[in-house]
């Protein structure tokens, strides 16, 4: 298998690299921990290692180094496609090199071969009360899949710990493969009167989810490679990664730690703000009955603020520009559909949001994050049942997560333990430098 292979020669260098590190500098003090970050959910705190993706605060994401405009130039596409395959952005995320077409349609294949899903995840979902949310049963999906764990039959059988991240490379090509078909029939079971569309083996990961979807659009396959490169990956501290580490940590397998890392992603203030964003824009459409004019929109996202309420999508926990994620989707549909209503909308809020919140002071960095005008693509080509959206942003987030606890388990990294303090010990460190 072409990722195996490429991970194997990889890994003795990348191990000893690790090993001389920790060994030569263990020491080295790399960041301090205030008292404020303790108590403020570990903001900005130093202390995870991923090679796959890093968010710079005045660049954005880089993917294994690339930026989001040099991936979607460099990546190889389909035949007639404007964006990349998805399969090329895997290779990238595990092998850390730009794959060549046949390389990528190498993981496109692996995916063909493993995306056959048991009739027993059907059955799960299908006995599910109609109201259960799809982010529930997406979990619920993925989490039913750890009886089929490769890992976790060798490690009862006893694998040696430095081959630990081969059967976790099999069981994430397999979980991957698997995510846009489950993902499509829980939206035709819930949202299309259970006429649920087979797979298409003769299409890519992305355009075949589309089809499944039911969207028989070339534009929309590209939207939905171009989705799910964007939302893919994103470091390790946010809290969908985050908690796929954590619980992967423990050598759990990847079907537990991928749907604990969906459980996550299903937070209000994660993967679901693309959900709240959306709903904010069609407020605004439905009380001004259309697009409105500029000086309405200022005086509604004003009102809004003096409410106490905030504007989805807008401002970012590491980011100090517009997040480039934006602008590929904003680029995207001002090339395929500049006059779509919603829109049109979602990019004149970029055009007026900012200035408001310069300007009343809540916030200094006031730029969109990839949640601001997501949902109205997705919108736009007829996926309008918007607790959804999620459900999407899970299938690429997987990809990162996946690849990252491959490598979690091939340089050996440890349980994840740190070391809780009481509130009375950090008073009493307060208490020494003040007396200072």
């Amino acid at each position: 298998m072409i990722l195996r292979d490429k991970l194997a020669a990889q890994l003795p260098e990348w191990r000893e690299r690790v090993r001389n590190l920790v060994k030569d500098s263990g020491d080295v003090v790399v960041d301090e921990i205030t008292i404020g970050q303790i108590y403020g959910g570990m903001r900005n705190i130093k202390s995870l290692v991923t090679d796959i993706s890093y968010v710079d605060p005045n660049e954005g994401i880089r993917f294994r180094g690339f930026s989001i405009p040099e991936l979607l130039e460099r990546l190889p596409k389909p035949v007639g496609a404007e964006m990349p395959l998805v399969g090329g952005l895997y290779y990238l995320l595990l092998v850390g090199e730009v794959p060549t077409l046949e390389q990528a349609q190498a993981v496109e294949a692996e995916w063909q071969e493993r995306n056959k899903v048991p009739d027993y995840v059907f059955a799960i979902l299908r006995a599910m009360p109609a109201d259960t949310h799809p982010m529930t049963m997406f979990s619920a999906a993925v989490l039913s899949l750890q009886r089929e764990s490769i890992f976790a039959k060798a490690y009862a059988k006893g694998i040696p710990k430095d081959r630990h991240w081969e059967p976790m490379l099999e069981d994430s090509l397999s979980l991957t493969a698997k995510l846009p078909e489950i993902a499509a029939f829980i939206y035709r079971m819930k949202y299309k009167g259970g006429d649920v569309i087979a797979s298409n083996r003769t299409l890519d990961w992305g355009a075949n989810f589309g089809h499944m979807m039911g969207i028989e659009n070339p534009e929309y396959a590209d939207l939905s490679r171009l989705y799910f490169l964007l939302h893919s990956d994103h470091e390790s501290g946010n809290v969908s990664a985050h908690a796929t580490h954590l619980v992967g940590s423990a050598l759990s397998d990847i079907y537990y730690a991928a749907s604990a890392g969906l459980n996550g992603l299903a937070g209000p203030l994660h993967g679901l703000a693309n959900q709240e964003c959306l709903g904010w824009l069609l407020n605004v459409y439905k009380k001004y009955n259309g697009v409105p004019k500029k000086e309405d929109l200022q005086a509604y996202a004003q009102e809004t603020l003096s409410n106490g309420q905030v504007i989805p999508g807008y401002g970012h926990a590491v980011l100090r520009k517009t997040d480039p994620r934006f602008t590929a989707q904003l680029n995207f549909g001002l090339k395929h559909f500049p006059d779509g209503d919603i829109f049109q909308l979602a990019a004149l809020v970029y055009e007026v949001v900012p200035g408001v919140l310069l300007a009343q002071g809540k916030a200094k960095d006031p730029w969109p994050n990839v949640d601001a005008i997501s949902g109205s693509l997705q919108y736009h080509y007829g996926v309008t049942e918007f607790d959804f959206y999620t459900v999407m942003f899970g299938i690429s987030r997987l990809l990162g997560v996946s690849a990252n606890t491959v490598w979690a388990r091939a340089l050996g990294q440890p349980i994840e333990r740190p070391k809780s303090l009481t509130t009375a010990m950090l008073e009493e460190a307060a208490q020494k430098v003040m007396v200072r």
